[in-house]
């Protein structure tokens, strides 16, 4: 991986006004590429920097998104912060926010304003719901997307009530759009020399991760059930979580191949070719008893020993793991997605890389997050030619909150 090459975004100056995970994340993804971030925070901190108040695990959501990037904090609601913003808007490639529509707008620094400042500009915006529509103006957070977008339909069992699905799954399938969004709008820009609007909205992002899940609807016209760890369309068999000495495993086959592995597997080979399972059709007819037998077998091994017999004949299998156990994955950490740091703020914390890795290029720094503010008079200075005595005025005024 080491190089002499550059990364693919250096050069790139984008200006980062996201906040709580969304936003973020498509910076700390064109950061970890090379581009020049410079996160855009409120005189008071963006709604993640302020868990970090809580405790020390509350504030590494803030750290882990936030790598990698100067930090300027600006008071949009004073005419001498928006006028900092547009300046630093005529200078950059890339615009990311994700307020609710019409917040920047009102506030003067919309894309209609800023595109004319900079017609090379790029302007990434992620919502809830869009731009435009009957539910534009609807309050958006992960939670309310996922119960609006249909997966908390489908996630839990059957005799239960709907589930929220863990992670904040809807502000990262977004946030990986916007990146993507932006990305292609860069593409596009070094051939027609002109920048965009780049619009997500969270819950279109939701809709295509829904294909399994969406056979209900086409084949039947009925809303798709909660399978709990079934296959999403009841289309795969086995493919669930099983019970064993130790916790939980997670097997899945959907192929013959996989189910022939598993029967050598479990011990009992002559289950491929029995008629009641040597075909996916024949298995999901009788799922109940397929599941049971794999229970059976599972339930009297740990975790790794149905693991490794599953790997050994060649049968997609995982151990159902912690977050404990995750934080301790020796492959992560070997691969160097995960790292243990000492941020400058919270001490000990553990932090990850982007998940793209990029071949031939050069290893990013890894930059722990700013302090709010940190970089305020560097970025007035650098891009704006400010002296210290205005960029103390601006302090004084409250347009820069002190750092």
């Amino acid at each position: 991986m080491n190089s002499t090459r550059k990364l693919p975004l250096e050069g790139v100056v984008v200006i980062d006004l996201g906040q709580v995970y969304q936003g973020p994340y498509a910076g700390f993804l064109m950061a970890q590429a090379g581009a020049t971030v410079i996160k855009v925070e409120p005189p008071n901190g963006e709604p993640v920097r302020h868990r970090a108040r809580i405790s020390k695990g509350n504030a590494v959501p803030f750290a882990m998104l936030n790598a990698n990037k100067r930090n300027i904090s600006l008071n949009l609601k004073s005419p001498e912060g928006v006028k900092i913003l547009k300046e630093l808007a005529a200078k950059a490639d890339v615009l990311i926010e994700n307020y609710a529509p019409g917040v920047l707008d009102r506030l003067g620094v919309g894309y209609s304003v800023l595109s004319a400042i900079n017609p090379r500009l790029i302007y990434g915006s992620a919502t809830g719901y869009g731009l435009s529509g009957p539910d534009r103006d609807n309050l958006a957070m992960d939670l309310t997307v996922q119960a609006v977008s249909g997966i908390m339909s489908v996630t839990g069992f059957a005799d239960g009530p709907p589930v929220k699905a863990g992670p904040a799954i809807t502000d990262f399938l977004s946030g990986v759009h916007l990146y993507a969004g932006i990305l292609t709008a860069l593409y596009d820009r070094e051939k027609g020399g002109r920048g965009r609007l780049v619009e997500i909205a969270m819950v279109e992002t939701v809709y295509p991760a829904m294909a399994s899940n969406l056979a209900d609807v086409f084949n039947h016209k009925a809303a798709a059930p909660r399978t709990g760890n079934r296959h999403g369309g009841l289309a795969e068999a086995p493919y669930n979580v099983y019970p064993a000495l130790d916790g939980y495993v997670a097997i899945i086959s959907v192929s013959e191949a996989h189910w022939s592995g598993l029967a050598r597997a479990m011990g009992r080979p002559e289950l491929a070719d029995d008629p009641r399972f040597n075909t996916v059709l024949a298995r999901l007819k009788h799922i109940d008893l397929t599941d049971q037998i794999v229970s059976e077998w599972s339930a009297r091994l740990t975790r790794g020993e149905s693991t490794e017999l599953c790997r050994v004949n060649k049968v997609p299998c995982a151990a159902v793991r912690d977050l404990l156990e995750v934080t301790e994955d020796k492959h992560l950490h070997a691969r160097g997605m995960l790292r243990e740091i000492v941020h400058p703020e919270y001490g000990d914390i553990l932090v990850h890389r982007s998940p793209l890795v990029l071949h031939d290029a050069a290893t990013p720094e890894y930059i722990p997050s700013a302090r709010l503010g940190q970089h305020n008079g560097e970025i007035l200075s650098e891009y704006l030619g400010l002296s210290s005595g205005e960029i103390d005025a601006l302090r004084q005024s409250g347009a820069i909150a002190q750092a």
